[in-house]
């Protein structure tokens, strides 16, 4: 089984930025099968589903939600198997608890503690 751990999150003024890290781990889990798989950073808001928030495939292709574009950016290390989101130009909307996975749902490992990322206006 996999697992990801997320951090790197914390409280920032608006404006302010983070950099959040997702490393994965696990017994049967191979640093090749990371490398190919597609990867996404997801949040929860308060009282609110859990969203898409970037995509990194094992091209060179990334993808990002409208509401972050421009201002966050999608990255990963797969000598490391760890995957960062760079958050710049936070806004109070971007509040929520971040966590990792894969993209497919049929390959995604049960969701970990996630991280949480609080903006203050």
């Amino acid at each position: 089984q996999v697992q990801f751990v997320e951090s790197g999150g914390g409280l920032v003024q608006a404006g302010g930025s983070l950099r959040l890290s997702c490393a994965a781990s696990g017994s049967t889990f191979s640093r090749s099968a990371f490398s190919i798989e597609p990867i996404a950073w997801y949040r929860q808001a308060p009282g609110k589903q859990r969203e898409l928030v970037a995509t990194v495939y094992s091209g060179s292709d990334i993808g990002y939600t409208d509401s972050v574009k421009g201002r966050f950016t999608i990255s990963r290390d797969n000598a490391k198997n760890t995957v960062f989101l760079q958050m710049n130009s936070l806004k109070p909307e971007d509040t929520a608890v971040y966590y990792c996975n894969f993209l497919v749902k049929s390959r995604q490992a049960a969701w970990g503690q996630g991280t949480q990322v609080t903006v203050s206006s």
